[in-house]
């Protein structure tokens, strides 16, 4: 998966959680997945949970939370 195919899975939308980024088709936020398999849940355990989110759909938040990590702000 590449950065482009990110966007079919993650979605901001300021109208949905406050624009946090969420998988698409839900309300369920990119945190929220980390957060599951930060505590131990498998892709396979969390799409037990929630059937829209598959293990496309977490590697997406994976893929985006790597994205995001690698920007690098420069304080003026």
């Amino acid at each position: 998966m590449n950065a482009a195919e990110i966007t079919q899975y993650i979605v901001l939308n300021p109208e949905v959680r406050f624009g946090k980024p969420v998988v698409k088709g839900t309300r369920i936020t990119v945190a929220e997945v980390l957060e599951m398999l930060a505590n131990g849940m498998a892709a396979e355990q969390i799409a037990e949970d929630f059937p829209s989110i598959g293990p496309a759909q977490v590697r997406a938040c994976l893929l985006y939370a790597a994205y995001k990590e690698s920007v690098v702000l420069v304080a003026a």
